[in-house]
């Protein structure tokens, strides 16, 4: 969580609080100063963003966050953090991160904002590498604006540059984040030898056996991996994931994404849109 305003700053600044609103019995908490929709982020620029990022964020490119934002289950009508260049004739995005509010998160009426679930497990707000600390400090000052008092940032990693930037911005007005809650993740090192790579992670004996099974496979047909990279490729592929996932255990539990209409928009529209940019690849 970075924390955003301290109690000397909350008593003197001018009154920008949430303002509270009544929605099923329940005091709601949301921005007085709304931020500005999501899919009005210039598509452009973002990518250009994107492609500067000082710690690049796959989910939050604008072809997937804008099909997650468009019709994903839960996860719509997301406002956004901007922060541009002081050039007016042409400013320049030099960070940005999608939001929610803490009640919409949460179920809690407090005067935070969140970084929004990009359908993934990363949320690494993005922030322009040569302006890192000037797009965090920007990006902060727009949700102090807003009214917020917190920016909680999910997903993030806590030794990144973002992270980083995001510190130095907020040491500035003698502030620091705080840690909410964190755990470790499994990681690939993918700039290592993949052969060295696996014999390290499975060992041996596991790989002995993968090889028997790939055997045996073979018996019953040749045994080939694709990587499908065109249009007519991909829509042909992701029907193929889409309806095995939707005949195994996660079509039991329900989540499988053919069994919700917006869901399977979203990632159709996901892949298709990141493929044409040489983003995406299906391997099977």
């Amino acid at each position: 969580m970075v924390e955003i305003a301290n109690a000397a700053q909350a008593a003197t600044r001018r009154e920008v609080s949430f303002v509270r609103q009544q929605a099923g019995g329940h005091s709601v908490a949301e921005p007085s100063a709304p931020l500005v929709p999501l899919d009005t982020v210039s598509a452009e620029r973002w990518r250009r963003l994107s492609d500067s990022a000082v710690e690049p964020n796959g989910y939050y490119l604008p072809e997937w966050k804008l099909a997650v934002n468009a019709s994903a289950q839960g996860r719509t009508n997301v406002r956004a953090l901007t922060a541009t260049t002081a050039n007016s004739d042409s400013p320049r995005l030099i960070g940005l991160l999608p939001v929610i509010s803490a009640w919409r998160a949460y179920g809690l009426p407090l005067p935070a904002l969140v970084s929004a679930d990009p359908y993934g497990t990363l949320a690494t707000p993005l922030l322009d590498r040569d302006r890192a600390d000037e797009a965090a400090g920007k990006l902060l000052q727009q949700a102090r604006d807003a009214g917020a008092h917190a920016l909680i940032l999910r997903d993030i990693a806590l030794d990144g540059a973002a992270i980083l930037a995001f510190t130095r911005a907020l040491a500035g007005n003698g502030l620091k984040p705080r840690i909410l809650q964190s755990h470790a993740r499994a990681s690939l090192d993918a700039t290592r030898n993949a052969d060295d790579l696996l014999r390290d992670a499975l060992g041996p004996k596991k790989l002995k056996e993968l090889r028997r099974q790939r055997n045996r496979l073979a018996e019953h047909g040749e045994v080939i991996f694709t990587i499908a990279t065109t249009p007519s490729e991909i829509a042909r592929d992701l029907a193929i994931f889409l309806a095995l996932e939707a005949s195994g255990w996660k079509a039991k539990r329900g989540t499988a994404l053919a069994q919700n209409e917006g869901d399977a928009a979203f990632v159709r529209r996901a892949v298709f849109d990141a493929a044409a940019r040489g983003n995406c690849e299906i391997v099977t």
